[in-house]
Parts: C-alpha cells; sequence; structure tokens
C-alpha cells in the first residue's frame, strides 16, 4: 500500500511537470500572402520604390482602399540592423541570413533583402 502511494505521488509529480513545461510554449501563426485585414496596430511605414509598405508584428502590408493585403517583405530593401534570432546560412558560398522565411544579405553596412 505504501509503494502504491509513493508511485502514485512520482506520478503526479511528473505530470504536473510536463503539462508546466507544455504551457510554455507559444506558437505564432502568420497570416498567409494575400490575406485581406481591416486595421493594422501601431504599424511602421517604409517607403520603398515610391510604394507604401506598413510593418507589423512580423507581417508586411499594403495598403488597398481602407484595407491592407498581406504581402512579402520587399526585395531589395535595405535595413541596419537585422532581427534577433536570425539564423546565418551558406548557399553556394554566399552568406545568407534567414528571419522568419526572409533572406537578407550583408551589403556595406546595410542588410539587403533578397529572393532565394
Amino acid at each position: 500500500m505504501k509503494n502504491l502511494k509513493t508511485f502514485l505521488a512520482a506520478i503526479a509529480i511528473l505530470s504536473a511537470m510536463f503539462i508546466s513545461n507544455a504551457q510554455k510554449k507559444v506558437v505564432r501563426v502568420y497570416p498567409t500572402h494575400g490575406t485581406v485585414v481591416t486595421a493594422v496596430t501601431k504599424p511602421k511605414i517604409i517607403v520603398h520604390k515610391k510604394t507604401n509598405f506598413y510593418f507589423a508584428d512580423g507581417v508586411w502590408y499594403k495598403a488597398r482602399g481602407r484595407k491592407y493585403v498581406v504581402v512579402g517583405a520587399p526585395v531589395g530593401l535595405k535595413v541596419r540592423k537585422l532581427p534577433r534570432g536570425k539564423k546565418l546560412v551558406v548557399i553556394n558560398g554566399r552568406k545568407l541570413y534567414r528571419y522568419k522565411g526572409v533572406w537578407y544579405k550583408k551589403s556595406g553596412r546595410n542588410y539587403v533583402i533578397v529572393n532565394v
């Protein structure tokens, strides 16, 4: 009887540990390109090739009337710093950086968004 209580207590402690670890993982789902939204919260407006792009929460948008359409990152856009969490990838001897599906190439002091 004492062994059964000890066994059940050990199982309860282990399952509590697994449950607490499972709750720490957060999965972020990004909308697919072409998705239309009515509002974007606190977007950063970036002008590239005479076109306004809106960037908020890791998603790029273009205005369409009073709504916004999810688009890919504008190729050729230069940025000063890369976001945290970027990954260095070497492809055919070229050093590229990847972050959430966007590829960057070092160009002088800046990084340029490229297609891969």
